[in-house]
């Protein structure tokens, strides 16, 4: 899935698995901007 944010853009390629790897879902965190900490306050 690619999702995507237009102000200010940013896009990002999430594969659509059941689950995901640690070290990929690491890599999507930091090219959506975002720490490990900001995204876990996200969930």
């Amino acid at each position: 899935m690619i999702l995507r944010r237009d102000d200010p853009f940013a896009q990002v390629v999430v594969p659509d698995h059941k689950e995901l790897d640690r070290g990929t879902l690491r890599a999507i965190v930091r090219q959506a901007g975002l720490s490990v900490d900001e995204f876990v306050k996200l969930l």
